[in-house]
């Protein structure tokens, strides 16, 4: 299917899993953007789907994937579950040849991201995988910076999240993002797949990594503590550290060049930081309202054929064969 051969003026979103993440990080975003409209949304609690139809003025409600996937009216597809459905969900997409946007990270796997990529590339249908920060202004701005070589040559760039343990974490209460089944990695799978994924865009893809990883708390069958090393495809240098059980939580990235660096969070919401020969310079650039504005705005573009995608299917394929070299599976 050719990109914007079967857009109309008006394209009909219907999302799987209306959950936490839809409620205001992205859901809205779909009703926001001119050109697209959120027509239909399906959660196997029908009760909980109805309220959401309700709250957010949604006119379709669905408890069967199947039928708001086959459903006429419903154009394309955004997948908002957890990792390890994202697989099935997006195959049967694929197979009723709809567009589709897949939250991050696109699967619990290499394998399974592969799989997705491949049927909805055999189709020629677009796919994306929500991996939004590539389209915030805030890091667009670090991306700027970068292009104009205001640090000049890139030598390496370092990243340390870390948290501390929460109530849930050792209530031990079920949470999917620490259970191994659905994420091997668990909060790393979360949360650290924005920021691997946000250094390739900003710095060329990366053509080795490895990694060490372990449980060192216990709390959870997933990993909470890890480590990694990488070089991108311009020889720019690469470490990171994730830690999910420590005394504060920290944010840190920091890109080194041959005349200066640049400090930023992936996260908080602080000052973007450029220190160069001519001084510091200090940027806020608070995220909107609904942090996967630009990025779904950017999908209507790719799809009305006014502009590329900066997060696509072989994007997110290659920041899942990263985040499994660093985990090892």
């Amino acid at each position: 299917m050719d990109a914007t051969s079967s857009i109309s003026k008006v394209l009909r979103w219907g999302i799987i899993g209306c959950g936490n993440v839809t409620e205001v990080k992205s859901g809205p975003a779909y009703q926001k953007v001119a050109g697209f409209e959120l027509c239909a949304v399906m959660r196997r609690d029908l009760e909980k789907c109805t309220d959401y139809a309700k709250r957010h003025g949604v006119n379709k409600y669905y408890s069967d994937a199947d039928a708001l996937i086959n459903d006429s009216e419903v154009d394309a597809i955004y997948i908002a579950t957890p990792p390890d459905s994202h697989k099935y969900y997006a195959l049967k997409v694929a197979q009723a040849g709809k567009p589709c946007c897949i939250e991050k990270p696109m699967a619990p796997n290499y394998e399974d991201s592969l799989l997705i990529y491949n049927a909805f590339t055999e189709k020629e249908i677009p796919l994306f995988v929500a991996y939004y920060r590539r389209s915030l202004p805030r890091f667009e701005q670090v991306k700027k910076w970068i292009d104009e070589n205001e640090i000049g040559t890139i030598r390496h760039i370092s990243w340390h999240l870390s948290k501390s343990t929460s109530p849930e974490d050792l209530s031990g209460e079920y949470n999917w993002r620490t259970d191994a089944k659905v994420a091997k990695g668990g909060y790393f799978d979360d949360l650290a797949s924005h920021g691997i994924d946000l250094f390739e865009y900003l710095l060329g893809d990366i053509k080795n990594v490895s990694g060490f990883n372990t449980n060192q708390q216990g709390l959870y069958s997933a990993k909470d503590a890890i480590v990694a090393s990488w070089i991108h495809e311009s020889g720019v240098t690469g470490t990171g550290s994730w830690n999910f059980g420590c005394a504060t939580r920290e944010d840190n990235v920091q890109i080194i060049g041959s005349k200066g660096k640049i400090e930023f969070a992936i996260f908080e919401e602080n000052p973007i930081l450029l220190i160069n020969e001519k001084g510091k310079t200090e940027q806020f650039i608070n995220h909107p309202e609904n942090v996967q504005f630009y990025h779904v705005q950017n999908m209507r573009d790719h799809l009305f054929g006014n502009s590329i995608h900066p997060s696509t299917g072989k994007t997110a394929l290659h920041t899942s064969w990263v985040l499994e070299k660093i985990l090892g599976l």
